[in-house]
């Protein structure tokens, strides 16, 4: 998921093809549709927790502005209503989500950079992923193998993307931030080490991510002593913090949101 990502942002290769083929092998791999995840996060680094336009926080059973939250209705109202408690199972659909939203795209849309490519690596790889489990497994063996593969996977990945954005700013589309204060602002830094550089595939630099998405994972600690300095010097908020705190705040954050539909009616 990684290699995706980094190929994704053109970091991996010099020519565009080379690392579109790392995106395809990774699309026939974990069954993500490539155009689909450029296109979201794509607009999510041209427009960073921005209400309305960044998809990432466009989620149908969690909020991330107390107006989302009044706006809920049914189960979605539930889950918002105790989403500080839901969140880490929740995390656990991830993958799943990811999946189906390529799925949706690929029915729906017409804008794949590789309409025919794409589709058929995608439905070869869940076929190969399907038919090695069930045949290996059989199918009630196989299908336990494939819902906890899939969360386990989920968790992880919505633990590492979560604390990248989750609890910082929400911004307004029409607001006025320049493009420097709209990356810093609404991003969180956690603190490096080789473990978790590892474990986070680089993304614990989001601020510096953000700014140079095409910069190398591997050069995104070096970049940090220049734009953290340059943010001390402006009086930029640049906003860094351990694994734990970044998980708190969220949590915390969740839970402010989601306060209007605890409160009882008098």
């Amino acid at each position: 998921g990684f290699l995706g990502h980094d190929s994704g942002h053109r970091q991996m290769f010099k020519k565009a093809r080379h690392n579109d083929w790392v995106l395809l092998s990774v699309g026939f791999l974990t069954g993500m549709t490539p155009s689909w995840w450029q296109d979201k996060h794509n607009t999510h680094h041209r427009a960073p927790n921005t209400n309305e336009v960044d998809k990432d926080i466009e989620v149908s059973l969690l909020a991330f502005t107390q107006e989302q939250a009044l706006a809920m209705r049914g189960i979605g109202r539930f889950t918002v209503r105790h989403q500080a408690v839901l969140f880490y199972p929740m995390l656990m659909l991830t993958s799943f989500s990811m999946l189906f939203g390529g799925i949706v795209y690929q029915m729906r849309q017409g804008r794949m950079r590789y309409p025919i490519t794409e589709p058929v690596l995608v439905v070869a790889g869940l076929a190969a992923y399907l038919g090695l489990i069930f045949f290996f497994l059989g199918p009630w063996h196989g299908a336990l193998f494939i819902a906890v593969h899939r969360a386990l996977g989920g968790l992880y990945m919505g633990s590492v993307f979560a604390p990248n954005h989750k609890g910082m700013p929400v911004l307004d589309e029409d607001n006025d931030l320049d493009f420097l204060h709209q990356q810093v602002l609404t991003a969180r830094n956690v603190k490096g080490s080789p473990l978790a550089d590892f474990w986070y595939g680089g993304l614990n630099y989001q601020i510096e991510h953000h700014l140079f998405p095409n910069m190398p994972r591997n050069n995104l600690k070096k970049a940090q002593l220049i734009v953290r300095s340059f943010c001390k010097e402006k009086g930029i908020s640049y906003h860094e913090t351990s694994v734990w705190q970044s998980h708190k705040e969220i949590l915390g954050f969740l839970h402010e949101v989601s306060a209007p539909l605890r409160q009882k009616k008098s």
